[in-house]
């Protein structure tokens, strides 16, 4: 039996199970719990603290270029991004691949102005214990867990504006 894998894949993947099995003992992500802080250098090369954000809304996606429905997902970021960055929202594109040639080539094409960052070392992975491709975690503007999306299918964004516009309301 062949595989379609790539290699690259597969070991994204392998990392991401392995991730799962090393934070076994970290306490999981919560809803209503502190989201856990980090920097990261954007593409633009600049650094970026979740703490420093409070008061914003922010989705933080984390993606990876082998990954279908996160390229489906994109576009309705960016739209998500574009509507409600007046209102105090951002998201923030995480890729989680140790290669980010891949995850760059994957950009060229699209039309993005929030924040991607490359997590090669996937620590911030790690933390969030992101599982699945693509996730999606939105903290509110004190800094808290609001919502957690696994995966993506057609629609979802809905469900993104939902919270999102929840959110903006509380003010």
């Amino acid at each position: 039996m062949t595989s379609n894998i790539s290699p690259k894949r597969l070991y994204t993947m392998l990392w991401l199970i392995a991730a799962l099995v090393l934070s076994a003992n970290v306490q999981a992500l919560t809803i209503g719990e502190k989201a856990p802080d980090f920097t990261l250098k954007n593409m633009a090369g600049k650094n970026l603290n979740l703490v420093e954000q409070r008061g914003n809304i922010i989705l933080i996606n984390f993606w990876a270029s082998w990954c279908a429905p996160c390229r489906k997902e994109m576009p309705a970021l960016q739209t998500l991004h574009e509507k409600y960055q007046d209102l105090g929202f951002s998201v923030w594109g995480v890729n989680v691949e140790q290669e980010n040639q891949a995850g760059k080539k994957f950009l060229a094409d699209l039309k993005l102005t929030f924040p991607i960052f490359f997590d090669a070392k996937n620590t911030l992975s790690a933390t969030y214990q992101v599982a699945a491709m693509p996730t999606s975690v939105i903290v509110d503007r004190n800094g808290v867990v609001r919502f957690i999306f696994r995966g993506y299918k057609s629609g979802y964004e809905k469900k993104y504006a939902k919270a999102i516009k929840q959110l903006i309301r509380e003010q």
